[in-house]
């Protein structure tokens, strides 16, 4: 299938707020979060100083680290591409899409969203990396992508997908929508622990021992973990029972295998001292899972609204012609 102008773009800004989540995890796990102390500037400028000679005299040498910097400099240049890239996406669903009046509000949304996480993003550098604020930030990310899958979905299905997905409910939607709840709720309790973290790192504690020090906090974050896993896995069971559409069977494997992965990256992090590749990877996984949750979500609904279709035109050729 050829994909339009609006779908290619749609994708490719999707896949753009991806990489940039998953850049975002390197921030954090590099510790560059703070390499440039202010914004939107970095040390006063536009364009990061090139050495500690260069900084202005409001800020202290001791700040300055060229690695930590640039890593946070190039994180910002990207979040900027991707803006553009959204404002681009929304152009063109006003352009091309306005017979698809949800499409293009979730679209315009996104990038109201987009400049909303913008600022979001200066408040994590004036409030020092607060882990609530780095929360706020990480869940406004997520629904930034999770608001472009359904765009490049709904794009792809078309007007008479979109409008059946409108008018579809049933178990398999709504079961769909809890677990990406649930996922939401357990990914910003893991937002937390990472704060928890770097505050018993800040405070000395060796790097092996930080986990435990961040309590009840930790196993509520595991137990919903393992409670998305066992989600993930009876939902798969359900629908393999039911004999789904190979497709939306196909999606609901690829959630409880990504549970699975984002359960075992946890436990690598857990007993392998918060190994920074594994933190990286635990938060990108958590972002795919989110994906596919939605993603499943959103077949689910264009299935049911198939099936009731179909139903309906079954039930009109089999009653009898009026007389």
């Amino acid at each position: 299938m050829r994909l339009t102008s609006f779908q290619r773009l749609a994708l490719w800004t999707t896949a753009a707020t991806y990489f940039l989540i998953l850049v975002g995890g390197l921030v954090r796990a590099s510790g560059a979060g703070l390499g440039c102390p202010d914004w939107p500037r970095c040390f006063g400028s536009w364009i990061p100083p090139a050495s500690v000679a260069d900084l202005p005299p409001q800020f202290d040498a001791a700040q300055f680290n060229p690695t930590l910097m640039w890593t946070e400099y190039l994180n910002r240049l990207l979040g900027v591409t991707v803006g553009f890239l959204i404002l681009a996406t929304t152009v063109s669903a006003w352009r091309h899409h306005r017979h698809q009046p949800r499409l293009v509000w979730i679209t315009t949304a996104a990038l109201l969203l987009t400049g909303f996480q913008g600022w979001l993003g200066g408040r994590v550098v004036a409030h020092e990396l607060a882990a609530w604020i780095v929360t706020a930030h990480m869940i406004v990310a997520l629904l930034i992508v999770q608001m472009l899958l359904y765009v490049t979905v709904t794009g792809a299905q078309g007007a008479q997908g979109a409008r059946g997905a409108q008018r579809a409910r049933g178990a398999l939607s709504v079961a769909c929508a809890v677990l990406i709840g649930l996922t939401l709720v357990q990914i910003g309790f893991g937002t937390q622990v990472r704060g928890a973290v770097d505050s018993a790192l800040d405070a000395g504690v060796a790097r092996d021992s930080a986990l435990a020090t961040v309590g009840w906090l930790d196993d509520l974050h595991r137990d919903l973990a393992f409670a998305v896993l066992a989600a993930a896995a009876a939902l798969s069971f359900w629908l393999f029972s039911r004999g789904v559409p190979a497709l939306v069977l196909r999606w609901s494997l690829v959630v409880l295998a990504l549970a699975l992965v984002q359960v075992l990256l946890g436990a690598v992090m857990a007993y392998g001292s918060l190994i920074p590749a594994a933190q990286v990877g635990h938060l990108t996984v958590a972002s795919l899972l989110l994906g596919a949750e939605t993603i499943l979500w959103l077949q689910s609904r264009s299935e049911a609204a198939s099936s009731r279709s179909t139903l309906r035109r079954d039930t009109a050729a089999a009653m009898p012609p009026a007389v």
